[in-house]
């Protein structure tokens, strides 16, 4: 039986068993890794009714010959005892079952199935021998850190073990920083196939890549730790591209903040001068909860009583002041930190300044999707939503020498609203999967 139609989830228009010498290298004897995808018709109108879309890059250097293609989803899974313990404030509407992570588990598995990444990075996992079981039996290899403190989530990130092979790990716990409990993970993979498997380090950048997955503090109030926690994982990632002989680097996760915030703004732009801003307005999340205005049958109301502001959804009628970022030039106007608040940004009390060396792209930003699914600056419109929020705060970023071939498109806001919010029957997380195909530049 076709899973696409079913469940609504592919883009292709056909599905087909294929043999398992002709499937994705990879493949096991399961259903997941032996479907065939056919390419959709090109539409000036994607119907995302049912399902999701993979978007093409038209730019010519997407065409350029490249040395290989591999994928990568990034996806906040909706941690078990998260669920459980914010139940009342971001779930209430959605119904117990759906809730129930064996009931989510399913869907998750089903959905990292049919995108059938080469690399996956996984956030708020905490059932990860669930996981890592299922996974292996489809051909992936994991490895997984949980945050310190007295929580039970962590980071995973899978490869395919015919596609990649492990060649160093490396992790951060930021409370060794006073950043918090939160972690990052950093992954160098090599291509399989490669010539010489075991090369020595700085030998060649071909067909290796720096992965990096971390779940960044959500507190809005702490964007100095927001700040501190990502700065540290550039510097590491930078480090360590430097390592292997300069290769690029790919940097997945939920972040926390939304579209063209000062954080996001650091991350493309590669510095920041934290005077600028309020430490309460760094990542551009609404400050406080907001309860989502339903009708009795559990669905927003109307489109016209909600607008955008920096990538999230509120009421128009809420007193939430939301900053307008675009409003904002360097110099505008001056924040006060405290020397403690320097140190955990920018690493000093002597500077408000905080850089990184990665010359870093957003890999949805960089492929033009429809106006039904993005912003202005074409970032997705909505990546998460539950009862207090609807927006976006995930991202996949990468460096030169890889070039995005296609991303998965998001859902519009309509689609959305026609649930009763996330998870639902069809998504098994309160989060959307990101997922991008990359392929190495020459």
């Amino acid at each position: 039986m076709p899973l696409a139609p079913d469940v609504g989830y592919g883009f292709p228009t056909k599905v087909s068993a294929v043999p398992q010498s002709d499937a994705h290298p990879g493949s096991s004897h399961r259903s997941y890794h032996t479907r065939q995808w056919t390419k959709a018709p090109v539409r000036s109108r994607p119907n995302f009714d049912n399902h999701r879309q993979w978007i093409y890059n038209p730019t010519p250097q997407a065409f350029l010959p490249s040395l290989g293609k591999f994928s990568v989803v990034s996806y906040n899974i909706l941690g078990v005892d998260n669920a459980i313990q914010h139940s009342r404030e971001l779930y209430w509407h959605i119904p117990s079952f759906i809730m129930d992570w064996s009931y989510r588990k399913k869907r998750i598995l089903l959905e990292l199935g049919l995108w059938s990444a080469d690399v996956i990075c996984l956030q708020e996992v905490d059932r990860f021998d669930e996981l890592q079981s299922d996974l292996v039996q489809q051909g992936y290899e994991g490895v997984y850190k949980g945050r310190t403190g007295g929580s039970n989530d962590g980071c995973a990130i899978f490869w395919r073990n015919k596609k990649f092979s492990l060649l160093q790990e490396e992790s951060i716990e930021f409370q060794d920083l006073d950043l918090r409990h939160n972690i990052a993970q950093l992954c160098v993979l090599q291509e399989q196939g490669t010539v010489g498997d075991k090369r020595p380090k700085g030998t060649t950048k071909e067909k290796l890549v720096v992965i990096c997955n971390i779940h960044v503090l959500f507190n809005p109030n702490r964007g100095d730790i927001k700040l501190g926690q990502v700065r540290h994982l550039l510097e590491k990632a930078h480090a360590l591209s430097l390592e292997w002989g300069g290769i690029p680097v790919i940097l997945a996760g939920d972040f926390n903040s939304v579209p063209h915030s000062p954080l996001y703004r650091f991350l493309k732009d590669g510095m920041l001068d934290v005077r600028n801003y309020d430490r309460r307005a760094i990542s551009g999340q609404v400050e406080r909860s907001l309860r989502v205005k339903q009708t009795r049958v559990g669905r927003w109301s109307s489109t016209s009583q909600f607008q955008i502001q920096n990538g999230g959804i509120i009421h128009e009628e809420t007193s939430v002041i939301s900053q307008d970022f675009s409003q904002i030039t360097e110099g505008s106007c001056t924040f006060e930190w405290t020397s403690e608040e320097l140190v955990k940004a920018t690493g000093a009390a002597s500077t408000a300044i905080i850089k990184h060396n990665l010359n870093l792209q957003s890999a949805y930003s960089s492929v033009q999707g429809s106006e039904e699914t993005r912003d202005s600056n074409n970032e997705p419109l909505v990546t998460t939503y539950h009862g207090n929020f609807m927006g976006t705060v995930d991202y996949i970023w990468f460096t030169e020498d890889l070039i995005p071939l296609r991303v998965l498109e998001v859902l519009p806001i309509p689609v959305l609203q026609k649930t009763r919010g996330l998870p639902s029957k069809k998504w098994g997380s309160d989060h959307l999967a990101l997922a991008c195909e990359f392929g190495f530049s020459i």
